[in-house]
């Protein structure tokens, strides 16, 4: 199974509305227009639109593959496939090809997404400028520029901005935009980058007049932490080890209240 730069379907879908939760399933592949085999199979996200799946089966991007649970049934589409030589194995994502009612509509009604701390040592002061006695920005870890979208919803208002991800480390995260959100807006976010999609909530710790702005994660949504670990240890990688992260640099100029 090779790897697919496809955007999973959460893309655009409200952050609010990305659950991760397990609910066992039945899935049928059609294959040829005949049915194939069945099997039973657990969720690992859900959204109004698809989940993302995991199952022992091989998929291929493109299969048409129908999910039942209980009563409601619905034809999904498999839009995305994991590495198989990485901890996204045997995981993919499906999304609807009819307008009908998903099978997990009412978890999707009854539950709201549970965050995680990012990090248990997160200092709150190393995003805006943790200096050393000599004046020299300590870093976490190391920054990487990266190519990918950024959904940004206020917590609480009605702000609401879509924008380019520019950088990405372990804590944060560079941001361009039409329009910046004011220092200290505190945020939903969902980033679309490469093979995954991550939601996490943080902090606009700045704005700049070059129509950028840094934002410092808080939190992670539950089950999306191996998510951010699979990125960062494919852009940790050298170039010629990481074909589907091929056009990426790591950042190590010095570039104020940027998070480490």
């Amino acid at each position: 199974m090779s790897q697919e730069l496809i955007q999973p379907p959460q893309n655009g879908a409200p952050v609010e509305k990305l659950i991760h939760l397990a609910l066992p399933v039945r899935l049928t592949h059609m294959n040829s227009d005949s049915r194939g085999g069945s099997e039973l199979a657990c969720t690992y996200d859900i959204h109004p639109r698809g989940a993302r799946l995991l199952s022992f089966r091989n998929v291929a991007v493109g299969d048409l593959i129908t999910v039942e649970r209980g009563r409601t049934k619905s034809v999904c589409r498999v839009v995305w496939t994991g590495d198989p030589n990485s901890a996204l194995r045997g995981q993919f994502t499906v999304e609807c090809v009819e307008a009908t009612r998903t099978p997990w509509e009412d978890e999707l009604r009854q539950m709201e997404e549970q965050y995680l701390p990012v990090a248990a040592d997160t200092n709150r002061k190393a995003f805006g400028g943790n200096r050393s006695r000599r004046g020299e920005n300590r870093r976490r870890g190391p920054r990487f520029q990266v190519t990918g979208e950024a959904d940004l919803a206020e917590i609480g208002g009605r702000s609401h901005v879509e924008g380019r991800l520019e950088q990405l480390s372990e804590h944060g995260c560079l941001v361009s935009a039409a329009d910046l959100l004011t220092p200290g807006t505190g945020l939903r976010m969902v980033l679309n980058l490469y093979d995954v999609s991550l939601a996490l909530k943080g902090d606009v710790k700045y704005a700049a007049g070059n129509g950028s702005m840094g934002v410092e994660f808080r939190e992670i949504r539950h089950g999306d932490r191996p998510l951010l670990d699979y990125v960062l240890n494919q852009l940790k990688k050298p170039r010629s080890h990481a074909k589907d992260f091929a056009d990426l640099e790591v950042i190590t100029d010095s570039l104020a209240a940027v998070a480490g």
